[in-house]
């Protein structure tokens, strides 16, 4: 088969991720289906490597090198957090400006739905699977607007870790923002490390209080700030560099008081 001991090589996953095609994992699923050939031979072998003069397509198309891009936009509620959607539903790529829509993005993890906040756009497979891979420590830091008037007592049993549907969560930080008791609600500030689907409202659930909204005000070191719904602006050198430093952090939370616990 190719060459194993050239440095120069890399695995054809990885170099199809570098591309942009798709993240490492989709790659894998690429080469395992028979869609990727090198030097127009199928490859479905997940150790073959490649090198700067192999001509690598996906479905016939040449894949070549390009510039990483990287952005963050500040997702409207009822907008899918995809490239595509089998339903046909509005996606995050759906309302990027035309002049970046050709840039082959994908969305670095997601929000629900019916959440709205900070959501990052890349072409950089690598870069997402550092930042929502089972060992990042990104912290993801929401505003929860709740039914129901919650006190502190109750928000404890996130700091130790909940069991839900059989499953462990790791710590978790919350402090109560405001209530609002003639419409009978609150507004919990909340930060994790995990991204499980819907987990903070079924953490929310598990203290018998459904979540009436949900915004995601930052994530790692890039916070929502003056960004408004559905604008979207480039990430500077400076902050792509914190969130994969960000990334390498202890999962596990700590927190030393509650008034001040939030790290950047």
């Amino acid at each position: 088969m190719n060459n194993q001991n050239n440095s120069n090589r890399i695995r054809l996953q990885k170099y199809l991720a570098s591309c942009g095609v798709a993240s490492r994992r989709k790659a894998e699923e690429l080469i395992a289906s028979g869609q990727v050939s090198v030097n127009n031979e199928v490859i479905t072998e997940m150790g073959y490597t490649v090198g700067a003069k192999d001509v690598i397509k996906v479905n016939g198309k040449l894949i070549t090198k390009e510039s990483k891009k990287y952005y963050v936009i500040n997702k409207p509620r009822n907008i899918i957090s995809a490239v595509t959607d089998d339903l046909n539903r509005t996606t995050v790529i759906d309302i990027l400006p035309n002049e970046i829509k050709q840039e082959r993005l994908f969305p670095v993890g997601r929000l629900d739905y019916d959440t709205k906040g900070i959501l990052l756009i890349t072409n950089d497979g690598d870069f997402m699977n550092a930042l929502v891979g089972p060992r990042s420590g990104i912290e993801k830091e929401y505003l929860v607007r709740i039914n129901g008037i919650v006190t502190k007592k109750e928000l404890t049993v996130f700091e130790k870790g909940m069991t839900i549907k059989g499953k462990k969560l790791l710590p978790a930080l919350a402090e109560i923002e405001s209530v609002d008791r003639k419409n009978n609600s609150s507004l919990i500030r909340i930060i994790l490390t995990e991204g499980k689907y819907h987990q903070v409202k079924e953490m929310f659930a598990a203290i018998n209080h459904s979540v009436k909204r949900l915004t995601r005000v930052r994530f790692g070191c890039i916070e929502i700030n003056g960004l408004k719904e559905g604008q979207i602006r480039e990430l500077s050198p400076h902050e792509i560099k914190a969130l994969i430093g960000l990334a390498k952090k202890d999962k596990i939370l700590k927190k030393d008081k509650v008034e001040n616990y939030r790290v950047y």
